[in-house]
């Protein structure tokens, strides 16, 4: 104990790190305060305001008068329709998967065989992430057969490689190294420990990310129905260009493009709760179906008699896996996945003979060199500032409604289970909306681009930022609280003093990946007709002869991101 005591370092020197971390708070709080500002000074350069939307009623009254009543296809139709859209979505989804495995691990910083591999992988992933699907897709239609499927499979699958390989690296470096490390000095190759060491591990996060992906892709294959990708999107642009009669049944299909997100997204919730061996205790309709399951599964189960363990074991024995439930219902759900990769294929109608080789290569090259046309860099740099105006105004205002639904909708905020269920149910309908059909409802009755633009983006981050801040309330430890509630304080006393501070870090985090998302998504304002950087990349993407501008606006648009992705990584350490 003496030696503990003189070996301890003293006051002058712990205060030195605490000055920096101190410091360090003050500059992080200073840069969120600024953009916060910049924010509010987005809302007000871009005329967004109340007044200006009420004074577009009168515009709605008339178009809702011209419009034909809402109806749908035929149901042959549209269950072609449904099933067409769900393959691209799937099909796309299964190839960023994986091919995010090879990039995750080269990625992760304790997997990664040499630095330049793992640079390389963290740039194909932003790089990925930072050109959006429709302007692949556009791009990809030039090479293809008019109407394949394949130029919004591939759209989906390179567009979501930058997602899916970030969460799984991040999650690859964050695991146990023991069993890796014992792999190695057993012996075993790269390849094994990645696999026997690295993989089950990182495993559930994969699946669950993949499930999050493909929801997001969902909502998402409208945007390549303007893109000449078939499917509901596509069908839902044909029936919008038939201004006023067409109204109606663009409306019709883009409500079942909303019920197919909602219904999708409580499957694959529920599908990531049973396979991370969480047990659903909610009311809604996928968690009652996998407990009824489960009742089914459990009287079979009683009926039998189950042979007690015995202490003798042979090596035979012992090299055989019993088939327990649980691998009877993973074998079932590996199956079963197979099985709907198969039936997606198959609703695609995928045929590779729809690639015309002759003009694959002069595609490729028609992207280089970068240039700005008949443009200026000083116009397309404008375009940006209205883009990035309009990512943080959209962030500002999902911000400020999802502190009260997503705080409602965790399960240690909210007063009882009602109270949560309800907001959760809020929080999926809000991630049901695609954002590209509410903007295009907005812009017929306001008629103004950049606000329906702002509408439609900030509605959509409500359900992703509202769920994340309800999942990081609830992660948080449950010490302080309980030791608040002994002490006689109030809800809202818990929430502000032990709850809100340990959420902060996440919350930043998460807000600044919103802005990131919603950067992405700027291809909305200029498939409705607004402005910013989504026109020009519109605009250039559907010639050869302007490819040039879309590497142009690309790097700008991966310098942006980065940007906001190193303010994001800064602020988590400082808040930390």
């Amino acid at each position: 104990m003496v030696i503990s005591l003189e070996t301890a370092p003293s006051e002058p020197e712990q205060s030195v790190p605490r000055s920096s971390r101190r410091t360090g708070r003050t500059a992080g709080t200073t840069v969120i305060l600024g953009m916060l500002a910049f924010g509010v000074y987005s809302l007000t350069t871009l005329d967004f305001s109340l007044a200006n939307i009420v004074s577009s009623i009168d515009n709605a009254q008339k178009v809702f008068s011209l419009m034909d009543p809402i109806s749908l296809p035929a149901w042959s139709e549209l269950t072609y329709l449904i099933g067409l859209t769900l393959g691209i979505v799937i099909l796309g989804t299964v190839v960023a998967a994986v091919v995010s495995v090879p990039v995750a691990w080269v990625s992760a910083s304790n997997t990664t065989p040499s630095t330049t591999l793992r640079w390389l992988g963290r740039t194909i992933g932003v790089l990925t992430r930072a050109v959006p699907d429709v302007v692949l897709a556009l791009a990809f239609s030039l090479a293809f057969v008019l109407g394949s499927p394949l130029p919004g499979v591939l759209a989906i699958g390179i567009h979501s490689i930058g997602m899916i390989s970030k969460l799984f690296a991040d999650a690859i470096e964050q695991i146990d190294d023991g069993p890796r490390l014992a792999i190695r000095a057993a012996g075993g190759s790269r390849a094994q420990e990645f696999w026997s060491g690295v993989f089950p591990q990182v495993l559930p996060s994969w699946i669950a990310t993949i499930l999050h992906r493909f929801d997001i892709n969902l909502r998402g294959s409208a945007i390549l129905g303007y893109a000449g990708v078939g499917g509901l999107g596509y069908a839902m642009k044909i029936a919008f260009e038939q201004f006023p009669q067409g109204y109606g049944r663009g409306l019709g299909i883009a409500a079942v493009i909303f019920v197919l997100c909602v219904v999708c997204e409580i499957i694959s919730s529920t599908i990531r709760r049973n396979l991370l061996g969480v047990e659903p205790r909610g009311r809604r309709l996928g968690d009652r179906a996998v407990r009824l399951v489960s009742r089914w599964r459990g009287r079979g189960r009683s009926a039998r008699t189950e042979t007690p363990p015995t202490i003798a074991a042979t090596v035979d024995s012992m090299a055989r896996q019993p088939w327990t439930a649980r691998r009877i219902r993973n074998t079932a759900w590996t199956i079963g996945a197979l099985a709907l990769v198969i039936a997606s294929y198959w609703l695609a109608d995928i045929d590779f003979a729809d690639i015309n080789w002759a003009y694959l290569w002069p595609s490729i090259q028609s992207f280089w060199p970068p240039s700005t046309g008949s443009h200026t860099f000083g116009e397309f740099a404008e375009a940006l500032l209205v883009t990035v105006q309009v990512a943080f105004a959209a962030a500002l205002l999902s911000l400020v409604v999802s502190l009260v639904i997503g705080s409602f909708a965790a399960r240690n905020i909210a007063p009882n289970p009602v109270v949560r269920g309800t907001f959760r149910v809020l929080l999926v309908v809000f991630r049901g909306i695609p954002e590209l059909v509410l903007a295009i409802f907005l812009i017929m009755i306001t008629g103004l681009g950049n606000q329906a633009g702002v509408v439609a983006l900030a509605v959509g981050g409500i359900g992703l930022l509202g769920k994340l801040i309800a999942d990081s309330c609830e992660e948080v430890s449950p010490g302080p609280e309980r030791a608040l509630t002994a002490t006689g304080a109030a809800r809202g006393q818990r929430y502000l003093a032990a709850t809100w501070p340990r959420a902060l870090p996440s919350l930043i985090g998460n807000t600044l990946y919103l802005v990131d998302s919603n950067i992405r998504s700027a291809t909305i304002l200029g498939i409705v007709g607004g402005s910013g950087i989504g026109f020009y990349l519109m605009s250039a993407s559907t010639l050869s002869s302007m490819h040039g501008q879309v590497t142009t606006l690309v790097v700008m648009m991966v310098v942006t991101v980065l940007t906001v992705e190193g303010v994001a990584a800064w602020l988590r350490r400082v808040f930390r």
